[in-house]
């Protein structure tokens, strides 16, 4: 069995922080049974004021509108789910983490027609970086067309980021790992471009951005909305649209987004080369651009983290000290 990468010594377990190996749910839990949690993916990057979480509450707010569209209560407030975000990558002690709140219906009554079921809130956090391969956001990786459609919208919510959602996503990965390739990319039901397993997918046409919206049952991820604004900034054409699995191969450049894959070029699709084989310009320019933003480089961007409450403290004593000194 591969050991997790270094984690917090800490777990937040509904409203407290415990140490991490005593987080527990009972076997009986209806999530286990039926999938009825939902979930977010955060990541906190280093900066130079230390650890700072990134779009913390655009991620909080989807996390109350997965629960809401599932009628899972979360018997706390944004706030204080945030701070509790807060809190665990405060007491980890990591400079860089992915923090991963949890919300689910626990041990309670059971069945498909289960009501007024207690919901338990677990956030953690532990490292990840390279999400889909070491290198793979310099060279590009190689991804395939599952044979496993992403479900329809009027089937499944796509808008839920909800536990049982990522089941066509471990089928259509694993196969796609075991034939070889790096990810896999799943059509939705009209047979046209969805996303990547836990991504969103963009090309790049004649110097335009290309990207598909929820008609095409993609989870409208946070890195996908981070990186629309951030080409407009730069002044680079977006369009949104469907998306026809040939557009892959004709494309100039293809890349992924998401929290873990952060922005990831697609080198090959079906063993067939994207543009030069690479990692295109645009993608470079907008990868760059994006971790400048994440990390705190960014003046305007900075908007989008938030420290925990010992980084603020330092930079506001950090100034005190510099006006007294007429710095």
């Amino acid at each position: 069995m591969t050991a997790m990468n270094k984690h917090s010594t800490s777990i937040w377990s509904n409203g407290k922080l415990i140490p991490w190996d005593e987080a527990r749910a009972h076997i009986m839990c209806h999530v286990l049974h039926y999938g009825t949690g939902v979930f977010e993916g955060i990541r906190a990057y280093a900066t130079d004021r230390g650890p700072a979480v990134f779009r913390l509450r655009d991620h909080v707010a989807r996390l109350f509108e997965s629960a809401k569209i599932y009628s899972i209560d979360i018997p706390f407030t944004q706030d204080q789910i945030l701070q509790a975000c807060v809190d665990v990558v405060s007491a980890s002690g990591l400079t860089q983490a992915y923090v991963r709140p949890l919300a689910f219906w626990g041990y309670g009554q059971f069945g498909l027609h289960a009501t007024g079921l207690p919901t338990e809130v677990h956030i953690a956090c532990w490292e990840w970086e390279q999400y889909l391969g070491a290198g793979g956001k310099e060279k590009g990786i190689r991804a395939v067309v599952s044979s496993w459609r992403k479900f329809a919208p009027d089937a499944i919510p796509p808008a839920a980021k909800a536990c049982g959602q990522y089941l066509s996503s471990i089928l259509s990965g694993n196969d796609a790992r075991r034939r070889g390739y790096d990810e896999a990319i799943l059509l939705d039901h009209r047979g046209l471009v969805a996303e990547g397993c836990g991504e969103n997918v963009f090309l790049v046409k004649d110097g335009t951005l290309i990207t598909n919206d929820l008609s095409s049952s993609i989870l409208p991820g946070i890195t996908r909305a981070t990186v629309l604004e951030i080409a407009r900034d730069l002044g680079i054409p977006s369009l949104v649209k469907d998306i026809a699995p040939s557009e892959m191969v004709t494309a100039d450049e293809m890349f992924f987004t998401g929290t873990a894959a952060e922005v990831t070029p697609v080198r090959e699709i079906n063993d067939r080369t994207i543009g030069g084989g690479k990692r295109g310009p645009v993608t470079e320019r907008l990868q760059s651009e994006y971790m400048k933003a994440v990390s705190g480089q960014t003046e305007k961007y900075r908007r989008w983290l938030t420290w925990p409450p010992a980084a603020t403290e330092k930079k506001t004593a950090g100034r005190k000290h510099a006006a007294a000194a007429g710095g």
